[in-house]
């Protein structure tokens, strides 16, 4: 990165600030939060309760904050290049995982689709579907369409519980990607869909787990008794020589947002906390009609931005056409980053990324907005920092605030790999009222024991459980397998 990038960045940062802090002035306005700052003086409540936005979207303390994270990120390592040298199982070479898919994280279809052709480090080394990936490999190379699919299933037990003890689902996905429009060639068009089905094994979801344990959070945000759902469908367009790219359809805010390489609930950390949003956002939105842009502003510094329905509902996705054009109450978000570019925009990667959202009566959404700022960095080639912080204005979410801090790590590409994470949050005052401040901790060791078979034992520790007040500390043991084919 050069002194150019860095320049670019601060000023679109400057712009984006100044578009914060006039939203946060409307916000403000509309709320009327003179009258609520003077009714919490009158009850001699912390004044940091208040002024934690204006310290946050501070000019000057978030474009000094940018500044440093570029210099950060200027320190490159060979991590991310050895990640995606080697070959893949139906024998095509290994490309850059993103050279051709600018900013895609990773819950993409075809980050997915990907990660489960590239060659595993497995304990067992057996592969008892290489034929099937083989005869996959000619569709995709004959007609453009890859697809696959996997089956996951999770279980939780917990030490202590205001409710059940225990809580099990499963998932079954599939997913793909048909390249329609010059393929093979830079500036790829393809239609992308993923459709799921979402069931419990007990009473109790695994979504809805933490709450009956009695803490603020969820310790896998995915694994709920849905049924058939969607999660997206949509044409995406790559332009700009592969710099950037367009999706317009049924939208998964997930796949393009906040992303960094440990964030998937399906393969890196069980809990919310370490994922998109950080505990803030309660809203994930998926199957929700809307347009997404994003590319590279230089060979270093991306942007994107995006505009989808608040409405959505996965499990009848095209009334999102009348929820959409109908109500108009939409989710936006915008983000703007520094990263290595190729694999590297998961690995090193700093960004700021905003949301709002509109209040929306069919799928429940609250009115809100919030900020989210995450930077994640490779050491020594096997070690992935990464350091998360997020604040939140309304919105229905767990938490307001939010800092999330931890690391993964992994001997070799796709083999075993180790996540430790550390949360501190405070609940969100709009939603529970006024509880106590809550910290999160969570291990996960990644088994990969076949080519298409891994398993996940966990352990998430609660401190200071916000709803069991009774009780210090809360855990969590967990068990994740996932099957792909």
């Amino acid at each position: 990165m050069g002194w150019s990038d860095i320049f670019v960045l601060l000023l679109v940062t400057i712009g984006l600030v100044a578009a914060l802090s006039t939203m946060r002035r409307r916000l403000d306005h509309v709320a009327c939060c003179s009258c609520l700052r003077a009714e919490r003086n009158a009850q001699h409540l912390p004044a940091h309760r208040y002024f934690a936005a204006d310290a946050l979207l501070s000019p000057r303390l978030t474009v000094a904050a940018l500044a440093v994270l570029s210099f950060f990120m200027c320190w490159q390592t060979a991590f991310a290049e050895n990640a995606v040298q080697g070959a893949s199982r139906t024998g095509a070479p290994v490309q850059n995982a993103f050279d051709n898919d600018p900013l895609n994280g990773p819950q993409a279809g075809t980050t997915i689709l990907r990660d489960n052709r590239d060659e595993k480090a497995d304990l067992l080394n057996l592969n008892v579907l290489k034929e099937w990936e083989g005869w996959k490999a000619g569709i995709a190379e004959s007609t453009g369409f890859s697809f696959g699919g996997d089956y996951l299933a999770v279980g939780f037990a917990a030490t202590d519980s205001l409710g059940d003890d225990t809580s099990a689902s499963g998932v079954a996905r599939f997913f793909g990607s048909w390249e329609l429009l010059n393929r093979g060639a830079a500036n790829t068009g393809s239609v992308e869909f993923k459709i799921e089905h979402r069931h419990a094994y007990t009473d109790i979801t695994p979504s809805a787990f933490g709450l009956v344990v009695g803490f603020v959070g969820t310790p896998e945000p995915v694994f709920n008794d849905d049924g058939f759902r969607a999660t997206t469908l949509y044409w995406k367009q790559n332009f700009a020589d592969d710099r950037a790219v367009l999706r317009v359809g049924f939208l998964d805010m997930k796949e393009y947002f906040d992303g960094y390489a440990l964030a998937s609930p399906w393969t890196g950390f069980h809990n919310l906390a370490f994922t998109v949003g950080s505990n803030t956002m309660i809203t994930l939105p998926d199957a929700a009609l809307g347009a997404m842009v994003g590319g590279y502003l230089t060979d270093n510094i991306y942007a994107a931005a995006s505009i989808i329905d608040a409405g959505f509902q996965p499990t009848s996705m095209f009334e999102g056409f009348e929820t959409f054009f109908g109500d108009f109450n939409t989710f936006k978000t915008a983000e703007i980053g520094i990263t290595g570019g190729g694999k590297r925009f998961l690995f090193d990667n700093a960004h700021i990324a905003v949301w709002q959202q509109d209040e929306s009566d069919v799928s429940g959404v609250q009115s809100g907005w919030g900020v989210n700022a995450s930077v994640s960095h490779v050491v020594d080639e096997h070690w992935l920092l990464f350091l998360r912080a997020a604040w939140a204005h309304k919105g229905g979410g767990l938490y307001d605030r939010s800092v999330s801090g931890g690391f993964g790590y992994q001997n070799e590409p796709g083999g075993n790999q180790l996540g430790v994470g550390l949360n501190w949050g405070r609940p969100n005052s709009d939603t529970f009222g006024d509880l106590n401040e809550q910290w999160i901790s969570e291990v996960y060791y990644r088994v990969q024991v076949t080519e298409n078979f891994q398993i996940t034992p966990s352990l998430q520790i609660v401190g200071n459980p916000a709803l069991n007040p009774d009780r210090d500390v809360v855990g969590l043991f967990g068990l994740r397998a996932r099957g792909t084919f």
